[in-house]
């Protein structure tokens, strides 16, 4: 089997370091997309296609892209190690012809001088040209990937269809989104459903004074508050102290609960590159994301992003200690695929 052929549910496992720098070029990266260092950890392991890159929604430029051959695995994520510690958390993108079908023997040995080669090449290109001691700047597959992908119409309607075709949604899913496209159009345009994403306080006021955070530590179990508590910590844009609130992604977890994966103290800016440090209170919850159901124009993107919540929006429900905090989160809901 090619992997040009590679579809969701395949087994796959990564080629030996010689045939992936084969694929490289001087920047360490195939066809635009980077081999991060950050992906060096997942040799001599089997992992599952999850998606093709058919439809990614584009966070820079709003709009929709695909990246040709190119597949998600699992929820494999980038940790950051090689970006100062960057928390953002994006799932890795893998071009296909850095991967071969599991049951497929590798053609050629993995060496340590091939291994060393590959290291050197990606942990090389961790920052740009323009990088300086005082301010660095860096690149990975979440700054450089709009290069190496292509623009997808709004309402492509093969590219709706490749999704069902490609083996990335089964058919009642895609009979679900594709239902929840068409009549929320239609709501839309005969103005019954509302363009904005926002949930606001009153314009002519401003968002009501917090307590001071806690600083939640990892495994803490919260719920997330109601809409009716979340609005007034929120401006006239529908954000606190400049985090939005994405009506449309995290409304439909209010009332939930879930334990605090991390805080959130810095990430890469995806548009320039520059990591951002965050000094006030911003958190990922483990299994809430961007569905790439529910927002227009995201629709089918499997890019499950982290959504960022401020202390405000969430409510401690035990103060039991962080590891069985862990071991209770094994109950609570996930976000939807």
């Amino acid at each position: 089997m090619s992997a040009e052929q590679m579809k969701a549910g395949e087994l796959v496992a990564l080629r030996p370091p010689a045939e992936i720098l084969a694929t490289l070029d001087e920047t360490g990266a195939t066809d635009g997309l980077p081999f991060m260092p950050e992906m060096l950890e997942f040799f001599g392991k089997t992992f599952r296609v999850e998606a093709r890159a058919e439809r990614a929604c584009d966070t820079i430029k709003w709009g929709v892209r695909r990246i040709p051959g190119t597949v998600l695995l699992d929820d494999l994520r980038c940790d950051g190690g090689a970006h100062a510690g960057c928390q953002a958390g994006c799932r890795l993108f893998w071009k296909e012809a850095w991967l071969r079908p599991a049951s497929e023997s590798a053609t050629s040995a993995t060496t340590d001088d091939a291994y060393s080669e590959l290291e050197k090449l990606v942990k090389g290109n961790v920052e740009t040209k323009a990088s300086t001691a005082d301010e660095p700047i860096f690149r990975c597959q979440a700054t450089d990937w709009f290069a190496a992908s292509d623009a997808v119409g709004w309402w492509n309607v093969r590219s709706f269809f490749n999704e069902l075709s490609c083996g990335n949604v089964g058919l009642w899913r895609f009979s679900v989104t594709m239902a929840r496209i068409v009549l929320g159009e239609i709501g839309r345009r005969l103005h019954l459903i509302p363009r904005g994403e926002l949930v606001t306080h009153g314009a002519s006021a401003g968002p009501a004074e917090t307590p001071p955070p806690r600083w939640l530590e990892p495994g803490t179990l919260v719920q997330i508050r109601s809409k009716q508590e979340i609005e007034p910590t929120l401006d006239a844009t529908g954000r606190n102290r400049g985090l939005f609130f994405d009506r449309s992604e995290m409304l439909p977890f209010c009332g939930k609960t879930f334990p605090v994966k991390s805080r959130v103290e810095r990430f890469v800016d995806e548009n320039t590159g520059k990591l951002i440090q965050l000094k006030s209170d911003c958190y990922i919850l483990d299994g809430v994301v961007c569905s790439g159901n529910r927002s227009a124009g995201k629709w089918f993107c499997r890019r499950a992003i982290y959504s960022y919540w401020r202390e405000a929006w969430l409510e401690p429900v035990t103060e039991t200690t962080p590891t069985s905090r862990v071991e209770a989160a094994d109950s609570t809901p996930r976000a939807e695929d």
